[in-house]
């Protein structure tokens, strides 16, 4: 089904964070190290993007809590919706992750050991807040072809992608973020067929992540499926990327072909 071109689109940095810097990898691996994470969501603030994401991706992995420090510096230079995660363990982590500066948690690994914690979350701090982030691969081992991974990308579940989403929101997550393993970092494109399944199968608002590449993989995202909102990562910072673009030049584009985004404030 298109996308409703009508809604508002959201672009979203997404910063994969070891030890207080950004970094980036191809699939969950071969990381390397990009910039301070405070100084890049600065950049960003400023070149307009929409949305912040912020993972601090070996927390739950090294069985340890979020990078709060990190967290405050960056949230000290932005003035955009701001999601963290990555070792939130219960509600006295969400609370003081939000207390540092992020206006949304996302819950991932954790959510599938104790799916608890996005009906704790969305009780105590609203489901506008709380976002089921889910690393997605295709194995054919499930009803969807899709299956769950947590640690990283590491650990197969077992569980069904869409199974899981649509058991999420009925526990009150308020956006889901999908991310496809297998584009992850290889800026060939969405998996587009991954988020049409998502979207017969859940009403919150999707964020496709995995793939993106150049302005007309947005294109294709946001005309031929219902996702809300993509994070890009590779084609703004990467220096893996072909060429990096501006947040201009991808809304610039994006108007030219008819999706509706925020406009750019000069």
């Amino acid at each position: 089904m298109p996308g409703d071109n009508m809604l508002t689109k959201r672009l979203i940095a997404c910063f994969d964070i070891i030890n207080g810097r950004v970094t980036k990898a191809v699939r969950f691996q071969d990381n390397i190290d990009v910039a301070s994470a405070a100084e890049l969501a600065g950049a960003m603030y400023d070149a307009q993007i929409d949305e912040i994401i912020f993972y601090d991706i070996t927390a739950s992995s090294e069985k340890r809590g979020i990078d709060m420090e990190t967290v405050k510096k960056t949230a000290r230079r932005v003035f955009i919706p701001f999601t963290v995660g990555g070792g939130i363990k219960d509600l006295n982590d969400m609370y003081e992750t939000l207390k540092a500066g992020a206006e949304k948690i996302s819950v991932d690994s954790m959510a599938v050991r104790n799916p608890q914690i996005i009906s704790d979350g969305a009780k105590a701090f609203g489901s506008q807040c709380i976002v089921l982030s889910t690393q997605a691969k295709r194995t054919g081992k499930t009803p969807s072809a899709y299956e769950v991974f947590i640690d990283g990308a590491r650990t197969a579940t077992g569980l069904d992608v869409i199974e899981w989403i649509r058991r999420a929101q009925d526990l009150g997550a308020g956006e889901i973020c999908l991310n496809s393993i297998d584009c992850d970092g290889t800026m060939a494109g969405y998996d587009l067929e991954l988020m049409s399944l998502a979207e017969k199968a859940v009403s919150v608002p999707l964020i496709a992540s995995g793939g993106a590449g150049k302005p007309e993989h947005l294109r294709d995202l946001f005309v031929n499926t219902q996702a809300q909102a993509a994070i890009i990562s590779s084609m703004l910072y990467s220096p893996r990327a072909g060429r990096n673009y501006s947040v201009r030049e991808l809304k610039d584009y994006l108007v030219q072909n008819n999706v509706n985004v925020r406009p750019f404030e000069e």
